[in-house]
Parts: structure tokens; C-alpha cells; sequence
């Protein structure tokens, strides 16, 4: 399911809610690993540097640990 952003909303926020969606709905469960920042680019149909960016966002907002190296 590709995402796209509409209007002035940033691609990269729109990919960091999907994310916490998953996280609340278990998909992603809590304290487990999430894939690959390639594997969430390919199962969103976006790209990695956009991904990335949702995750940093995502860490500074606490939602996630990002753990450089480990995996």
C-alpha cells in the first residue's frame, strides 16, 4: 500500500503515524525488533531516506528505540 503525501503534510510524518498504527495495533509488537528500514520502504512503497526520516522522528518522540548497529 503505497503512501503518498497530500497537500503540505510531510511524507515522512505520514509514514511515521503508519508506523505508530502498527505499533498500537500489534502488528509491530512492543520491544520487538521492526524490519529493516529497506523492509518498511518495500511493505510501504516508499523510500528508505523517507523511512528513515519517520524513524528518527519517531525516536525523538519516544516511540521508538533506534539501536545503530545491532542489527
Amino acid at each position: 500500500m503505497p503512501l503518498h503525501a497530500v497537500g503540505p503534510q510531510r511524507l515522512y510524518r505520514l509514514i511515521a503515524e503508519q508506523l505508530r498504527k502498527l505499533i498500537r495495533t500489534g502488528e509491530f509488537a512492543v520491544g520487538s525488533r521492526l524490519p529493516t528500514e529497506r523492509g518498511l520502504a518495500k511493505q510501504l512503497g516508499v523510500s528508505r531516506s523517507s523511512v528513515r526520516e519517520a524513524l528518527i522522528a519517531l525516536e525523538v518522540e519516544q516511540v521508538i528505540e533506534v539501536r545503530t548497529g545491532s542489527g
